[in-house]
């Protein structure tokens, strides 16, 4: 999750007085609007849970009314700070952080706790309406569908909620897997459009672990309407004798015949982008990325119009970066869910072994730069599981009964952020066997650097136009 605090408000507050509020942005997106004192609330019970060494510095108080040089400066060391605290493996999971952006984020959005009607979605377009209350969490959430649906709860750790935009032409868009530090009603809700909907889908990527799901009534049912969903979006490769067999076994009901099919079909099991440019094989190229399979496959339109398409590997990925940078608005008009005065654009970077001694960083401009990277760390992490032994389905298991419930609002969060936390002092290279950790988040002058993991390995590379493999 990319943190960042762009901007900064003037508020009229009781009587007549102002101050500076700070709009806290999650993937480009506005989360919450908070004080100066909030903050420093934050901070000061960190501090007292944790001890002064492990939370990070904060930006002191000061006895006057700031200068507006002064107010950019706090404003550049409190988004520093929060991206410390997120990427921080303790306190980025710790219950008092997630629920103090819980709380921000449903007193910008000013809505009041009440049980409500929440339409969570299947990936075939069904409807689970759910009461919940605004104030839930995902959790939560993804607890109150699996279990309307009666998905075992070993299983439940199998799905996650996730934020998409359904256009009008029947595409789908990734806006983000929702995370436990916001409230799924009232994410959706704040965008103030029917085209954000919650979906339910699977969040592993290795197939081995459909057999798990598909021994259960419910978990066979979830997974065909995705499989059958992905097919008919395109997002799986059909040639015409292999859609004659799937639409047979459709037709018979044989549910565990369809999936078995259609994971020996390319791009099963992938999540497909917004077309969006690279600058591989040459800058300025338009591509469509997909993720699965532990790579990220392009399909790229080369500026003569010829099509390539390949595939990088995250074993043969040194690391990864997000870059944000503000592109100043034109003709007044924004991106949807940005502040009105700025254009958030994200590029993903990755270092890539071409060759045996040749590494090239390879870019990708994309609004869901976040979800590519976010893709690429849960590829790291099931294949990190694997390597040393260990079962995804135990790990899943433990994940969602770490998880918090209403009545347990006290407990800490067990399971770890999705990026782990920053080490300076990391090795230039570390191999898979290792244990994983993330580049340093940091300001690089108008844009913020979030990373993924260094990992090295010996996978074939299926090139683009590369004649030196």
């Amino acid at each position: 999750m990319h943190f960042s605090i762009p901007e900064t408000e003037v508020r009229s507050g009781e009587n007549g007085s102002t101050y500076v509020a700070y709009n806290i942005h999650v993937n480009g997106v506005v989360h919450c609007q908070v004080r100066y004192s909030q903050l420093l609330g934050l901070h000061e019970q960190l501090k007292k849970e944790y001890g002064n060494n492990v939370v990070p510095a904060f930006p002191p108080k000061k006895l006057f009314t700031l200068t507006p040089a002064e107010v950019e400066q706090r404003r550049e060391q409190l988004e520093k700070y929060m991206q410390a605290v997120r990427q921080d493996p303790i306190l980025g999971a710790s219950e008092t952080f997630n629920s103090f952006l819980r709380k921000a984020q449903q007193e910008t959005q000013q809505i009041a706790t009440e049980e409500v009607h929440l339409d969570v979605y299947l990936s075939n377009g069904q409807k689970v309406k759910v009461n919940i209350l605004t104030s839930d969490q995902t959790e939560d959430v993804l607890e109150a569908v699996t279990s309307k649906l009666g998905l075992p709860d070993d299983l439940v750790g199998y799905f996650s909620l996730f934020l998409i935009r359904e256009g009008k032409d029947e595409g789908c868009t990734f806006v983000r897997k929702l995370q436990e530090f916001e409230l799924p009603f009232v994410s959706v809700t704040s965008l103030r459009n029917p085209e954000y909907r919650i979906v339910l889908r699977k969040s592993y990527w290795d197939s081995a672990y459909d057999n798990d799901v598909m021994d259960n009534r419910v978990g066979l049912n979830l997974l065909y309407a995705q499989t059958v969903s992905d097919t008919e979006r395109g997002w799986i490769l059909v040639n015409k004798e292999q859609h004659r067999q799937l639409k047979s076994l459709q037709e018979k009901g044989s549910k565990k015949e369809f999936i078995r099919l259609a994971q020996t079909l390319k791009y099963f099991g992938y999540i497909k982008f917004d077309p969006c440019i690279t600058d591989f094989p040459e800058k300025g190229c338009h591509v469509i990325v997909s993720a699965g399979n532990n790579e990220l496959n392009f399909h790229v339109k080369l500026p003569n119009d010829q099509i390539k398409e390949g595939s990088f590997k995250v074993t043969r990925m040194r690391c990864w970066r997000v870059t944000s940078s503000q592109v100043p608005v034109t003709n007044g008009t924004a991106n949807s869910g940005t502040s009105g005065k700025s254009d958030i654009k994200l590029e993903l970077a990755f270092e890539y072994l071409m060759s045996k001694d040749r590494l090239q960083w390879v870019t990708i401009t994309s609004p869901q730069a976040i979800m590519v990277s976010i893709c690429l760390q849960s590829m790291v992490d099931e294949l990190m599981v694997k390597k040393s032994g260990g079962s995804i389905k135990k790990m899943l298991k433990k994940r969602h009964n770490g998880s918090l419930r209403r009545s347990d609002s006290q407990q800490a969060v067990k399971s770890p952020p999705l990026l782990d936390s920053p080490d300076s002092n990391r090795e230039p290279v570390v191999k898979l066997s290792s244990k994983l950790t993330s580049v340093t988040l940091r300001g690089i002058s108008a844009s913020n650097d979030i990373s993924g993991n260094n990992i090295h390995g010996n996978d074939a590379f299926e090139g683009i136009g590369d004649d030196d493999l």
